[in-house]
């Protein structure tokens, strides 16, 4: 408890990087060691393949507030969820063998999982949700992920700030057992607050890691080339640690 304690005291202290003292180099430098200190120790006391803390149907939240984008603002995504979203596809695509184009019934059919995990927002609220999709590694493995990929960039519908929404994890965290696409909230297709049709749930990481209205995975070798360079919008656009692990 102590450790998890001191862990996400370190999180919420680098992901508050949006002040002007951030923009200095000598800032971003101490944040950039931070964050990889944080990796490092978070893996090193956890392990890469332990578990988030899973609970019970009796600790579920009364509700799941939406946080950030709480809606695609055009008239495709209001037309798709008026339908139930028949024509929404995921592709799996960038440094991979096989891409593959999964319509919102494909990944209905795959194996499913089901967990019930703590959601712990970076602005200090969280709240407990029953969370079904599929295994990331599932599609990975379908996919064959390419030996040159060190990251998986997770693509969304949604803007803020006028900039398109993405995030992204490494290959360790995209193939742990609890990291899912997830199309259902408390046994019932995601709200669209919460991100219909898909979201993903990492659950190791801030909430900020889980982006919603999800339109591609992209296996990649490194950000260069990504918008920003930093790996994320929020990395991008106010200096959050990519790294946001709890």
């Amino acid at each position: 408890m102590k450790r998890r304690a001191a862990l996400a005291g370190l999180a919420a202290l680098f992901t508050g990087a949006c002040s002007k003292v951030a923009d200095t180099s000598a800032a971003k430098s101490l944040f950039k060691t931070a964050e990889d200190w944080h990796l490092k120790m978070h893996r090193a006391l956890a392990g890469e393949q332990a578990l988030a803390p899973e609970y019970s149907h009796a600790d579920l939240s009364p509700s799941f507030r939406g946080n950030g984008s709480v809606t695609v603002d055009t008239d495709q995504y209001r037309q798709e969820l008026a339908s139930g979203f028949p024509n929404w596809q995921l592709e799996v695509r960038g440094l991979v063998k096989n891409p593959l184009a999964l319509s919102i019934e494909n990944i209905r059919r795959l194996p499913q999982c089901t967990q019930i995990t703590r959601h712990d927002c970076v602005e200090g609220w969280s709240a407990i949700g029953e969370w079904t999709g599929v295994q990331l590694s599932v599609l990975l493995d379908a996919a064959g992920v390419l030996p040159q990929a060190n990251f998986i960039v997770f693509r969304c519908a949604d803007t803020l700030a006028g900039a398109r929404y993405y995030e992204s994890v490494d290959i360790v965290d995209a193939y742990h057992p609890q990291t899912i696409v997830a199309h259902m909230l408390n046994g019932e297709p995601l709200p669209e607050k919460n991100g219909a049709p898909l979201r993903m749930r990492v659950e190791r990481q801030l909430g900020y890691k889980h982006p919603k209205y999800l339109t591609a995975i992209e296996a990649v070798a490194s950000f260069d080339d990504i918008e920003g360079g930093n790996g994320g919008f929020w990395e991008d656009q106010y200096g959050y640690q990519w790294y946001a692990g709890i």
